[in-house]
């Protein structure tokens, strides 16, 4: 039975990491990306049967990736998870699930409080 492949972007390499270990513990092939054109990249060259995006990244954030991921793969269910928002006026977890997020998460998390997000979103939950 072949992992399904998971692809973590996020600009914070302990974010990464952390993800990266507890899910390949959990049985999932983790890659990763540094920003949104690395993922961007990887995605259309390995493929992942799920993303999960900061919002907040160089090159190109979240909601672009989102964007992006969408109009190529509309079936990959995507996990989107910020450490805050950039006004008062604007709540980017709300828009990313506007776009296309299945699920959404605030920093700080815990490793089983996402890995809970990753099985719903692998099993079509988007509640």
């Amino acid at each position: 039975m072949t992992k399904q492949r998971i692809l973590v972007v996020d600009d914070d390499p302990a974010i990464c990491r952390t993800l990266q270990i507890g899910l390949g513990k959990a049985g999932y092939d983790v890659l990763e990306a540094r920003d949104g054109e690395e993922a961007t990249r990887l995605w259309h060259d390995t493929g992942a049967d799920l993303v999960i995006a900061d919002i907040w990244m160089p090159k190109k954030g979240g909601l672009q990736v989102i964007r992006e991921l969408r109009a190529h793969s509309p079936s990959t269910p995507v996990i989107a998870m910020t450490d805050g928002g950039r006004s008062k006026n604007f709540n980017p977890l709300s828009y990313s699930k506007l776009l296309g997020a299945v699920r959404t998460i605030a920093k700080p998390f815990t490793l089983e409080e996402m890995l809970a997000m990753v099985n719903q979103a692998l099993d079509g939950g988007s509640s």
